[in-house]
């Protein structure tokens, strides 16, 4: 397939490098001077395990002159989407599938703007990765990507799961991919969220008392919204299933702990902005995550 992949973060690279073994790969970023290092020095990637690969995708901060591509895959921050995908429009064409594998939910809103509903996938994934530097990664966690039509049957995607898979990603289609986002915001519109608003490692969300009222509160009106949505989900099973997860993982730094102790914007309007969202579409009171996202708003603007 040709293949680009808007936004070299360390999941764009970590996708890019890998599918670029068996097809025709483009990174796409804005950075001139490091889509040339990457074109000419390649992506190494780092295992769990210490082993080291490099992978040769092309690379450029310029996509005028490229034909359109049959699957373009948009991993910038969600604040960047619509500038993204305006600057390079020109790769999608009339048969270009346009894919999602961001945090949060809601993307196809913007995507739509770009290519109609029935050639847009929206997809999850259990994979993990951290920059090393701005051309290397580590490869820091495994689990399966879950991709799902907008539009009509997901089955006739089957092929871009199939290449994930030859690639090295385990990789399905499903009908409920919703589901499955609701799924992954369980744990990054409540602990992850939290964890980041309070600047503290994730494992301190669980040790805390107070912050874990907090987190059973967000995780509660979660599960109470997606069940709404048409995803059930048990706040109690749920609960175990997070406590568990900060206990496993307790010096965990997340996404948006990393944006405000940088100082930059959050991916919050997709995350617990999301749940916000739905909640008032269907009238479930959500009072802790639009504090949330209040919270963390106001810490952008320090």
């Amino acid at each position: 397939m040709r293949i680009a992949v808007i936004g070299p973060g360390a999941m764009g690279l970590l996708f890019g490098g890998y599918l670029s073994q068996k097809n025709e790969v483009t990174l796409i970023g804005t950075n001139p001077e490091k889509m040339a290092t990457i074109e000419k020095q390649g992506v190494m990637i780092r295992e769990t395990d210490g082993t080291e690969k490099t992978f040769y995708p092309h690379a450029t901060a310029d996509s005028s002159d490229m034909e359109p591509v049959d699957l373009a895959i948009l991993q910038v921050k969600a604040s960047a989407s619509e500038s993204a995908l305006t600057k390079n429009q020109g790769i999608i064409g009339e048969h270009t599938v346009l894919m999602t594998l961001q945090n949060g939910m809601g993307h196809e809103v913007v995507m739509s703007r770009f290519a109609p509903a029935d050639q847009l996938v929206i997809g999850t994934t259990q994979q993990g990765s951290f920059k090393l530097s701005e051309t290397s990664i580590c490869h820091s966690g495994g689990g399966k990507t879950f991709l799902g039509a907008v539009n009509g049957d997901s089955s006739r995607f089957k092929a871009i799961a199939d290449t994930f898979a030859e690639c090295g990603f385990s990789c399905e289609v499903c009908d409920q991919v919703q589901g499955m986002i609701w799924d992954k915001l369980m744990i990054n519109a409540s602990s992850s969220v939290l964890s980041g608003v309070l600047q503290v490692p994730q494992g301190y969300v669980e040790k805390d008392d107070y912050a874990w009222r907090i987190a059973q509160k967000l995780i509660r009106e979660l599960c109470a919204t997606a069940t709404a949505d048409g995803y059930p989900f048990d706040a109690e099973a749920q609960i175990a299933r997070i406590k568990k997860h900060l206990q496993n993982a307790p010096d965990g730094l997340t996404s948006i702990y990393a944006d405000l102790k940088a100082g930059r914007k959050t991916e919050v309007d997709v995350i617990s902005g999301a749940v916000v969202r739905a909640g008032h579409a269907h009238q479930v009171l959500v009072p802790t995550h639009e504090l949330m996202v209040e919270l963390v708003h106001a810490m952008e603007n320090r």
